[in-house]
């Protein structure tokens, strides 16, 4: 899977049921003793989502009250909010729309159901490549189960060493589904850079054994929050370095927002981790590119190329300015154009 102008891949994350907005927010509205989230729709329109419902009734903890948003809007069933949470990441330069369920129910079988839901709601909206995303290898099954794959290839998210996740590699194998991996290994979480290639380097043996196409794989090396750890950022860029020189070829990203949680004004580091990440080898992003333009990462991500020898005169950069010049430039706060994504 590629970009078609060759830049990077972008993996929308910002449809997830653990995602909120802080009861503070300015995108929060409290009006006759009801309270929404308001958003612009692509038209231009003002919308609002009423999430009276999960607001606690003491005043002190609406303070520091987190709203789910996102499960809020699936428990509704509201289209206009859920078609402008999947549309505006689209027309922002999201290739893959991530969707995990997780959050909506401790039951399994409740859990199986929202995700055929979704998955089939989010087609009816969008045709990009939709991520299945769980921790449960039957959740992702579920979502593989409503996937049309004649409207678009699904992608899972995401398979590792733990176990029960090695099933997934066959899942991909027979639903033609893009497949990520993660570094997580059989005993936990790796702690270092050299931990998360050796847990990356045994998946890609399995799904060579699983005759898994090179250009369907993604390798996450796992984006750790540097407030917990001063290395994690470091343990993170070495693996990508590292697993770049061993696999030119697949594809390698990380939840790089991870990277800022827990510290004031995130936007800036995660911009700085996302520049360190492409320096670092990373041809995809899986990030909130409403927040986080795509175009100047792409920009740069040429420019360093063409500067450092990797894009020999400079024949992907030309190419890629070339590109520019025959599309509208999309304005930063409404974007017009819908990335195409071509599938390998």
């Amino acid at each position: 899977m590629k970009a078609t102008n060759n830049g990077l891949i972008i993996i929308g994350e910002n449809f997830n049921a653990t995602r909120k907005i802080k009861a503070s927010s300015p995108r929060v509205l409290r009006e006759a003793e009801k309270w929404y989230i308001t958003y612009t729709q692509l038209d231009g329109s003002q919308g609002r989502l009423d999430v009276t419902e999960t607001i606690p009734e003491d005043p002190n903890q609406q303070r520091v009250f987190a709203i789910p948003h996102i499960a809020e809007a699936c428990r509704q069933k509201n289209m206009d909010y859920i078609t402008w949470a999947i549309k505006s990441q689209e027309v922002a330069g999201a290739h893959i729309i991530d969707l995990c369920v997780d959050e909506m129910s401790v039951y399994p079988e409740e859990r199986y159901d929202w995700m055929r839901w979704l998955v089939t709601t989010a087609q009816s909206i969008t045709s990009s490549v939709v991520s299945i995303d769980s921790s449960d290898s039957n959740t992702i099954y579920a979502g593989l189960e409503a996937h049309d794959g004649s409207i678009s290839r699904p992608a899972i998210n995401s398979f590792n060493l733990e176990d029960g996740r090695q099933v997934l590699v066959d899942m991909a194998r027979d639903r033609n589904a893009i497949l990520f991996a993660n570094a997580s290994g059989n005993r936990g979480m790796p702690q270092n850079e050299t931990e998360r290639i050796e847990n990356l380097e045994k998946c890609m043996q399995m799904m060579d054994e699983g005759h898994i196409p090179m250009e369907d794989r993604f390798l996450d090396p796992l984006v750790f929050p540097i407030g917990a750890g001063p290395d994690f950022g470091n343990h993170y860029l070495d693996a990508v370095r590292e697993l770049r020189a061993r696999y030119p070829a697949v594809h390698i990203f990380g939840g790089h927002s991870n990277v800022s949680f827990g510290l004031p004004q995130r936007k800036i580091l995660n911009h700085a981790f996302v520049v360190l990440s492409i320096m670092s080898g990373c041809d995809a992003l899986m990030i909130d590119p409403i927040m986080n333009q795509v175009k100047p990462f792409d920009d740069f991500r040429f420019a360093a190329n063409s500067l450092t020898a990797k894009d020999e005169f400079s024949v992907a950069y030309l190419k890629y300015i070339r590109s520019l010049s025959r599309r509208p430039e999309r304005p930063a706060r409404k974007p017009k154009a819908t990335a195409q994504v071509a599938s390998g």
